[in-house]
């Protein structure tokens, strides 16, 4: 049993870091070759910080676990509201000032209905798996479309163009990709092995550790960026990679098991754990914009979305 957390944390650690190295080595390449610095933060950093949710569903879904899969995607969500905003928060009240994050916001909210209407049913078939996977495309073409009209005042501007990576050479960009296409799946099949061996030892159901170990340290990137972007005062930032990336945990994470192993949900993912999505994504919208006009998501918002964690894992572990 030791044996197997070691081996979980360690593949934690990797997947982490592989998806750092793709991203940064993504960055540099495509901004060597001429792509426009809001056009990278806004494209390929955004899922880059989703890429080991991305992995980990689509390995647990080959490995015959489209529960853990589906847990994965609601979970990070979950954590990337109520843990990772809420603690940033916490440490820091953010002001939410940038135009584009609140065209993205809607789109999150509207994303997270479709989601629930497809898991609404009791099962997610192959064509809702390529129906959301087509939705993640048509959201990267939008995103790179909002990166050639956003004003240049936007504030997220300058804070994209300062998280790009500076002068890294062709050569070693494309071999940091190289580095996380091939530790990305290697290390997300260790992390899906070894949580699978401790939900059963503790007779815990794979989708439970789906939403809670998994979703915890896969968001764990967010976190560490989100405190990083608010205490060097770039809010929009670190807001924009949370609301991003539950996009692409919606569109591409939730598509794998979809795509890979359609069938049956377990019920708790109709009966319980999308509406504790969707509560906290509304949560997000309403304070993002609040009816008194401020806009700000701040300690005491973030002590709200704690709270309701906390509750969650009660109701999950209780």
């Amino acid at each position: 049993m030791l044996v197997q957390v070691i081996i979980f944390i360690i593949g934690l650690c990797v997947l982490s870091w592989a998806a750092d190295r793709f991203v940064y080595g993504a960055s540099a390449l495509a901004k060597n070759i001429g792509i426009s610095p809001m056009m990278i933060g806004l494209t390929i950093v955004a899922m880059g910080s989703s890429a080991p949710e991305i992995v980990v569903s689509a390995i647990a879904s080959v490995n015959g676990s489209p529960d853990t899969a589906v847990g994965n995607a609601l979970g990070s969500n979950i954590t990337n509201i109520g843990l990772v905003l809420a603690i940033t928060a916490l440490v820091k009240p953010l002001m939410v000032s940038s135009t584009t994050l609140k065209r993205e916001m809607p789109a999150l909210l509207i994303i997270t209905l479709v989601a629930m209407g497809f898991m609404y049913n009791g099962q997610l078939a192959h064509i809702e798996g390529l129906f959301l996977f087509g939705m993640f495309i048509f959201a990267l073409a939008g995103m790179a479309w909002l990166s050639l009209n956003v004003e240049k005042s936007d504030p997220l501007m300058s804070d994209t163009t300062d998280e790009i990576p500076g002068n890294e050479n062709t050569g070693m960009a494309v071999v940091w990709i190289g580095v996380g296409l091939l530790l990305l799946p290697l290390s997300a099949h260790f992390i899906v092995d070894s949580a699978v061996y401790i939900a059963r030892y503790f007779g815990i159901s794979d989708l439970v550790i789906g939403l809670t170990i998994i979703a915890l340290g896969t968001s764990l990137p967010e976190l560490a960026a989100s405190i990083a972007g608010v205490m060097k005062g770039e809010d929009d930032m670190a807001l924009g990679n949370i609301i991003g990336s539950n996009i692409f945990n919606l569109l591409a994470v939730l598509s794998m098991p979809g795509l890979i192993a359609p069938g049956p949900l377990d019920p708790d993912v109709y009966n319980r754990d999308m509406y504790v999505m969707f509560g906290l994504t509304a949560l997000l919208f309403f304070f993002s914009f609040s009816i008194i006009g401020k806009k700000q998501i701040g300690r005491l918002e973030g002590a709200l979305l704690l709270a309701g964690f906390i509750g969650y894992q009660f109701l999950l572990f209780g």
